[in-house]
């Protein structure tokens, strides 16, 4: 019989016993359902994480100085006495500086774009008469609009001119001209304003030059009210560091990739080797090393997986109990259908022949039982994922999965069934009643 009308005679009879197939698919559908909608907000989640870390700059290399733990043992009279770690501070001589920056900057002009640099002053107090602002004061150099979104309200960022000249110019954000001047103060108007900035009961004359949009940390939660609540502000760094009168040179620095860039995390390894090998060869205390926000998205990535997948997995469990109800239904039907399976053998059907109509009635069964599942839970995985904030994305190699873990669900627990009946005697079949 062919392939065309076994899938016939398995729909008529489905169609035929609607209710007890509905109920023969409930374990297929909620089993699939279960491992689609976890799936689904796994997928969800993955994507918002890779976007939100695209967006802090995904092809970005943070390279920093770290401290090297060094076992130092001592011996008393050929035994082991004790050891400890070696602990150094970060002297000026062990800081990233220009030059090294020049040299790494040649030997990859052209997969770096730019460096991103800052230096923190620590929290600070801007007051205009009865107004207050708190603040948090950041040396930056000009790379550092590259490797972080500062979207500009009004003026302008910061140049090179205001760090090679040490200038004493600011930028703030609009929270804080809120705050100091109130709401609907134009940006424009406070351009070129002077105000003095309390640092540790030190006062500091800077120059407004640019106004900035602040935007609140997600992953942050402070009892501050939005009046008290303390944003960034911007100053050349080389005026921070003049203020902080602190040492050359920095202990972490951010490479800006180009597009010529295409492998972010082997570029951070090359980088890492590089500078280990040129400058920090002879420095035991102190390495540079490298982190991407590639290498983290991946990390996170694969966490978020590991955990959907146990929870699937286990979700999982009640398609065995559906394929054990499509058994059960299966060997009801061959025996309301012993008569017919004896005309049909008597008529010369192989065996064969039997055993396909059988089986490809169970993979039918639980075929429209997946698809089914696929929908519902996708559809329950899209509701939970918008709750969360998240826009839905589609787990299409989990949907491809559950298309064919439904007909192997079929076929597996079918063939039983169907072998039964391929091995049924004819004269004893036509004789049942």
């Amino acid at each position: 019989m062919l392939i065309w009308e076994n899938i016939k005679l398995a729909l008529s009879g489905i169609l035929g016993n609607k209710m007890r197939s509905v109920l023969t698919m409930l374990g297929i559908i909620i089993g699939i359902g279960s491992v689609i909608a976890i799936m689904t907000v796994s997928t969800s989640l993955t994507s918002s994480i890779s976007s939100t870390f695209a967006d802090l700059g995904a092809n970005n290399i943070t390279v920093g100085v770290r401290r090297q733990s060094e076992q130092q043992e001592t011996r008393e009279n050929g035994m082991r006495f004790g050891k400890s770690n070696r602990q150094v501070s970060l002297d000026e001589e062990d800081r990233i500086t220009d030059d090294m920056l020049d040299e790494l900057k040649k030997r990859y002009n052209e997969k770096i774009d730019s460096f991103s640099m800052s230096e923190s002053v620590g929290s600070a107090t801007v007051t205009l008469g009865e107004n207050s602002a708190n603040i948090s004061v950041e040396g930056i150099n000009q790379g550092y609009y590259d490797a972080n979104d500062v979207a500009l309200l009004g003026g302008r960022y910061l140049t090179e001119e205001d760090v090679s000249g040490e200038k004493a110019v600011i930028m703030v954000s609009d929270k804080m001209i809120e705050a100091l001047y109130g709401e609907g103060t134009t940006y424009e108007s406070v351009l070129g304003k002077r105000i003095l900035v309390d640092i540790n009961g030190l006062y500091y004359s800077f120059y407004i030059v640019g106004v900035y949009e602040y935007e609140e940390d997600a992953t942050s939660f402070s009892s501050e009210s939005d009046e008290d609540v303390e944003t960034a502000v911007y100053i050349p760094i080389t005026t921070a560091k003049n203020k902080l009168h602190s040492d050359n040179g920095y202990q972490q620095v951010t490479v800006v990739t180009t597009e010529a860039v295409t492998d972010v995390t082997t570029f951070a390894t090359e980088i890492k080797e590089y500078m280990n090998n040129k400058f920090y060869a002879t420095n035991d205390d102190y390495k540079i090393s490298t982190t991407t926000m590639s290498s983290l998205t991946e990390s996170m990535s694969d966490t978020i997986g590991t955990v959907a997948i146990a929870i699937a997995f286990i979700a999982g469990i009640s398609l065995l109990v559906g394929g054990i109800g499509v058994m059960n239904i299966m060997l009801v039907s061959i025996t309301e259908r012993t008569r017919e399976i004896g005309t049909r053998k008597a008529l010369g059907a192989k065996n064969s022949s039997i055993r396909l109509q059988f089986i490809i009635e169970a993979m039918i069964l639980c075929l429209i039982g997946g698809l089914l599942g696929i929908t519902l839970g996708f559809g329950l995985g899209a509701i939970a994922a918008s709750v969360m904030g998240y826009s839905a994305a589609a787990p299409v190699a989990a949907i491809v999965g559950s298309v064919a873990f439904s007909m192997g669900i079929g076929i597996f627990f079918g063939f039983y069934p169907a072998n039964k009946a391929a091995k049924m005697d004819p004269i004893e079949a036509l004789r049942y009643e």
